[in-house]
C-alpha cells in the first residue's frame, strides 16, 4: 500500500471531495487538520509551496489538490499511482 497523506481543513468542501475519492478507491491515507494548527499548515506550504488546501502526497510526492486527483483519476493516472 502506497504512503498517501492528505492536508485538509475541516469546513473545505474540496477536501471532502478529495477524500471521499480516496475512500471510494479503497486508500487508506494519513491527514493533516491544518484547520486549527499553524504549525502544520505551515510545513504543508513548505512542502507543497502552495498555501491552499486539500494538498495531497503520494508516496512524499505532491499530487496537488482535489481538481488534480480528478484529472489523474479521470486520465488513469491515480490507479497507476497507487499500485
Amino acid at each position: 500500500m502506497k504512503n498517501v497523506e492528505i492536508y485538509t481543513k475541516s469546513y473545505c468542501s474540496y477536501c471532502h471531495r478529495a477524500k471521499e475519492l480516496l475512500r471510494l478507491k479503497g486508500v487508506e491515507f494519513t491527514e493533516y487538520d491544518v484547520t486549527n494548527d499553524p504549525g502544520r499548515e505551515q510545513e504543508m506550504r513548505r512542502r507543497s509551496g502552495r498555501t491552499t488546501v486539500p494538498e495531497i502526497f503520494i508516496e512524499g510526492e505532491l499530487v496537488g489538490g482535489c481538481t488534480d486527483l480528478f484529472d489523474l483519476d479521470a486520465q488513469g493516472e491515480l490507479d497507476r499511482l497507487l499500485d
